[in-house]
């Protein structure tokens, strides 16, 4: 067994600090639940590939918030906008995405997972990538 230290105090990375995997599971399995009743974002992810895609974003975020680095290993560079490019991101469909993140994060607001800081540093970070992804008028 290998022992792993996790910092305490103002070295502790974010991921540590909201919960962990734990944390990012829930807020992407949260996502999705409104993803799989939105029927401009549906569409874009397979119903043989929903499991799949929940996993590719949990470890994506998880990585960028200072956790595991699997997402990288298994998947190389994020490279968001090239992956994104095969689907048509309109301003409705980033609106749409940005609706059923920010009921994610609302979920783990309400029940004390995240902090108002660390509320408000993640959501930053979710509506650049949102606005990022956008690649059709």
């Amino acid at each position: 067994m290998e022992l792993r230290v996790v910092p305490t105090g103002p070295d502790r990375s974010f991921w540590e600090r909201v919960g962990g995997r734990p944390t990012f599971e829930r807020l992407v399995r949260t996502f999705y639940e409104g993803v799989a009743e939105d029927p401009v974002l549906r569409p874009m992810y397979p119903e043989q590939d929903l499991e799949g895609a929940i996993r590719r974003l949990t470890g994506f975020l998880e990585q960028y918030w200072g956790g595991p680095t699997a997402y990288s290993e298994e998947r190389g560079h994020p490279r968001l906008r090239m992956r994104h490019q095969p689907f048509r991101v309109d301003f409705d469909a980033r609106d749409r995405w940005l609706r059923h993140m920010r009921a994610a994060v609302d979920v783990l607001v309400a029940d004390g997972v995240l902090s108002p800081a660390d509320e408000v540093q993640l959501w930053d970070y979710l509506e650049r990538a949102a606005h990022a992804m956008v690649n059709s008028a």
